[in-house]
């Protein structure tokens, strides 16, 4: 991990706190959360089981197309936070940017869900939207973001595992692999931004439950997994001064040396979360436009990309 200084395009940075979330004030930021979150109205909201939803955004100008290729994504939080509602601003502009369907899972969170349990929920939701009638399941892609991420690489993990339809893409936005990184003392004195070494043993410690520093499945902590092999094209994206620089480059060379096609896109003085947090800064833009751009050649074979960036910002 470096010691760049932040992006000159990212002028709020140096005014974030160095983390958000932490045992003590869980709870706090959980209602937070939840009354900061804005649902939009133009959205289904599906329960696929008693424990598991998924909102659903469908094109709101579709083209004929017998069925449509479709992302799963997942919400990201550390594994102790956050819901599906919390991203709908950006799957609705990618459904609509790309004419696809996106279905958001609202899963269950640590400590009170530990391993695997998230995961299971994942895995449901995913089941779920390859079972549409009106969804492509040869042009499914499995995202998410930060803890979301880990999640997204895990549940494509599982799906190879199981033998179950394949995602053709998995998009990983600054994810949250490795538990191993709570290890490194020297993190601890890394001016990061929202998600420090301190939040990061937390949320480990969370999700892994009685697992923390005992045996750890791999699929709990993907970066643990040892045969990389037959997995789909990938698209990861982090910045330099995000806590999971290093362990999200040490994976994309591993799925490299797997033989997995992949594209990676590191931002120079990028925070963890900036294009959520940032939206319409310049280099917010081009961080999303490198998703759409491997969206689109995923699913749409590269023809339904619109010109306009996306943005979270209305």
């Amino acid at each position: 991990m470096s010691h760049q200084p932040f992006h000159p395009d990212l002028r709020i940075a140096r005014l974030l706190p160095r983390t958000i979330v932490g045992p003590r004030n869980l709870w706090l930021i959980r209602r937070l959360t939840a009354i900061l979150d804005r649902p939009r109205s133009d959205v289904d909201i599906i329960r696929i089981d008693a424990e598991v939803s998924v909102r659903v955004f469908r094109p709101s100008r579709p083209r004929p197309r017998p069925r449509t290729p479709a992302l799963l994504w997942i919400h990201g939080g550390g594994y102790v936070l956050g819901t599906a509602a919390q991203d709908d601003r950006f799957c609705r502009r990618i459904a609509d940017q790309l004419d696809i369907t996106v279905a958001s899972v609202d899963y269950r969170v640590a400590p009170e869900h530990p391993f695997p349990t998230p995961l299971h929920d994942c895995y449901s939701a995913w089941r779920w939207l390859s079972e549409q009638p009106d969804v492509d399941a040869q042009r499914l892609a499995i995202g998410g973001a930060s803890a979301g991420a880990g999640l997204a690489a895990a549940l494509t993990l599982l799906t190879k595992e199981r033998g179950t339809i394949q995602p053709v893409l998995q998009m990983l936005s600054y994810p949250m692999l490795d538990d191993r990184t709570t290890t490194r003392a020297e993190l601890d004195r890394h001016r990061v931004r929202l998600w420090n070494a301190d939040s990061n043993r937390f949320g480990w410690r969370s999700y892994l439950g009685p697992a923390y520093g005992n045996e750890i499945s791999p699929l709990a902590a993907p970066a643990r997994y040892d045969d990389l092999t037959g997995l789909p094209t990938t698209w990861l994206g982090v910045g330099t001064n995000d806590l999971f620089h290093d362990e999200n480059l040490a994976y994309v060379q591993r799925l490299e040396q797997a033989g997995v096609d992949c594209t990676l896109h590191v931002t120079p003085g990028g925070y963890h979360a900036f294009d959520m947090i940032e939206p319409k800064a310049a280099v917010s833009q081009t961080f999303r436009r490198s998703q759409v751009d491997a969206l689109d050649s995923a699913l749409n074979d590269g023809t339904n990309r619109l010109t306009d960036p996306i943005s979270d910002a209305d």
